[in-house]
């Protein structure tokens, strides 16, 4: 899905998230897609919270560091946005023609949006009628703030770069899931992407997004709760977190920590599960995947899947893409393909999907 102003064309995806900035640029290939540029550059702490930038040239000197440092020659660039100030929601409208409802939008959407209609841009996605007969369909209503929008989008041209498409990071994963892995219809899976400040879940089935729902928790926490237990810096909390080894730090806490940060982060997926599957009688959730900077923290996939009681898998976003192991190093790529989910998804936008 992507926000009605901007237009389809190639693209490198810039993934900006609040910990990270991620690129890449994909190419088509014989059996799908091969991968042509890969980089990320950390941001410092605050200098994007919740989905807003807080520190602008701190980020536009990180874009234009990894710019350089990919020699990245295609300017119109993708992006996505996640936070608060985007809403997504799934609503029931009279059977009406695309065509229809994108004249009646604003109105139709302005019952479901907690912000002035005219704060917003507004986009859709008709998922059918409904199975009762009652005269409804299903559309997937999604609102961005504009002044979300105006921040990403002038960091991105301050960079030297051109806003083509901006998407929204759920829809960005649902395209991602699609070209890695089989989807089955009828059945219903949650790809759960834990980044620095915000998890999202997002519930897809037969592979369209059907649920999302994002909560003010992540990776950040975990660190955080390390930095206080163990008396470090953030930078060592971020290597414990993830199974490293810092000299002189003695890491027999960790696990404690770790543990205790997850199951918060289990317990409010299963009430997020649990309020999808209280609305849709007869549903279930037959696996979760984890994506995110912090899906690979130690201990974390089997805490979730314990809580959850559902299969959990770490996504490889680079499952069916094609790596030239001369130029990208497999071990790189398997140790930093769960950063990658939002911008993998990205990537694959310059085919001109709908």
């Amino acid at each position: 899905m992507e926000l009605p102003f901007f237009k389809k064309t190639d693209v490198v995806a810039l993934d900006i998230g609040s910990n990270s900035v991620k690129i890449i640029q994909l190419a088509p290939a014989k059996k799908g897609w091969k991968l042509v540029k890969l980089g990320m550059s950390q941001l410092p702490p605050e200098a994007i919270v919740d989905g807003s930038i807080i520190d602008s040239m701190t980020v536009i000197n990180a874009v234009k560091e990894l710019i350089a440092q990919q020699d990245i020659k295609v300017k119109n660039t993708v992006s996505a946005l996640t936070g608060h100030s985007v809403i997504i929601k799934k609503v029931n409208l009279p059977v009406m023609s695309e065509a229809e409802l994108a004249e009646s939008i604003q109105w139709e959407a302005e019952q479901y949006i907690p912000f002035p209609i005219t704060d917003v841009n507004i986009d859709f996605q008709i998922l059918g009628a409904d199975t009762e007969g009652r005269g409804q369909m299903e559309v997937m209503l999604v609102a961005v703030k504009k002044d979300v929008i105006n921040d990403y989008t002038n960091v991105i041209k301050e960079a030297g770069m051109i806003p083509v498409i901006v998407d929204v990071d759920s829809f960005a994963l649902e395209n991602m899931f699609e070209v890695n892995y089989p989807v089955t219809p009828n059945e219903n899976i949650a790809i759960i992407n834990i980044g620095a400040t915000i998890t999202s879940i997002n519930v897809l089935r037969s592979g369209i997004t059907i649920f999302t729902r994002a909560i003010p928790l992540g990776g950040n926490q975990f660190t955080e709760e390390m930095q206080k237990t163990l008396g470090i810096s953030f930078k060592d909390a971020e290597t414990l977190k993830l199974g490293g080894e810092v000299s002189g730090v003695d890491a027999g806490g960790v696990p404690e920590v770790i543990e205790r940060v997850a199951g918060n982060v289990a317990l409010e997926v299963k009430r997020s599960i649990d309020f999808f599957v209280g609305g849709a009688p007869g549903m279930f959730v037959s696996k979760i995947y984890l994506s995110g900077g912090c899906a690979k923290a130690k201990g974390l996939p089997a805490i979730i899947q314990e809580r959850a009681a559902i299969p959990v898998e770490v996504v490889n976003p680079f499952a069916n893409i094609e790596c030239n192991p001369k130029k990208f190093a497999p071990d790189y790529i398997k140790d930093s393909a769960s950063y990658f989910g939002v911008g993998v998804g990205l990537a694959v936008r310059k085919v001109g999907d709908k």
